[in-house]
């Protein structure tokens, strides 16, 4: 597959502090990929650097064939728990194509005929109508999947999307990323602190510490010797879930 974002020799300071060093990494077209990584590693500030929300002190990031126009992003923290909050799901769903729009940025039929069409897809219809601040945690992550979703993204980058949710709710954020990876092919990289769970989901981890430790497919991360110690053999072989009766599956990951 393609390279669709290149990371070359990518440095990012805040202040006089290192938090990212000598980070270098291709995503190519139709990689789900997991950025894991002990807390502050560093794992906002890639999200952020990728996507040109922070300066970069030395190195670049490359989009190739125009996709630096075709992200959908959900940020860190994008909740909203103001119960008073006025807009409606399909109010917001629908803000997600004003991006999109030249002056003056009025919405037309076709519109709100593309916001129908990613309501039904994400199974929102009866929840349509209702104030984004009412709805649970759960529902909020799927409406603001949605939101980026309607401008049809070819790559969807997301900070913790899930950190807020509990377990059941969790699984099956990853399950529907995973679908939309795999019948609509989208590329995917998400931030998570999950790291028990994404080798079930996701095709490639990223494993960061301010600095690059490991990033691959499951099973090169399955048989690398240089992951056995960073982890530990038990440790590593749960993260992968490429292992049946105590056996390494990896090759067929």
């Amino acid at each position: 597959m393609s390279d669709i974002i290149i990371i070359e020799n990518l440095n990012v300071n805040y202040g006089s502090e290192r938090i990212l060093e000598n980070i270098n990494f291709k995503v190519k077209k139709g990689d789900y990929i997991g950025v894991v990584g002990p807390n502050g590693a560093g794992k906002t500030t890639l999200i952020k650097a990728i996507t040109g929300l922070i300066e970069i002190t030395e190195g670049k990031v490359d989009y190739t064939n125009g996709s630096k126009s075709k992200i959908g992003y959900i940020p860190q923290k994008a909740i909203m728990g103001d119960k008073v909050f006025p807009a409606t799901v399909r109010e917001i769903i629908t803000l997600g194509l004003i991006s999109k729009k030249s002056f003056p940025k009025i919405f037309w039929k076709k519109d709100i005929e593309k916001s129908n069409e990613i309501i039904k897809k994400l199974e929102l219809l009866e929840i349509a109508d209702k104030r984004f601040g009412d709805l649970s945690g759960g529902q909020q992550q799927r409406v603001l999947l949605a939101r980026a979703l309607v401008s049809d993204p070819e790559i969807l980058i997301l900070d913790e999307p899930t950190s807020a949710l509990d377990v059941h709710v969790r699984t099956q954020f990853y399950a529907l990323l995973e679908e939309l990876n795999k019948t609509m092919g989208i590329t995917i990289v998400f931030v998570s602190h999950d790291i028990g769970t994404i080798g079930k989901f996701t095709n490639k981890m990223l494993y960061l510490d301010r600095k690059l430790v490991f990033y691959g497919n499951y099973e090169e991360f399955c048989k690398s010797k240089e992951m056995t110690g960073y982890f530990g053999e038990s440790s590593q072989h749960q993260i992968c879930w490429r292992h049946k009766d105590g056996k390494c599956d990896c090759t067929n990951s």
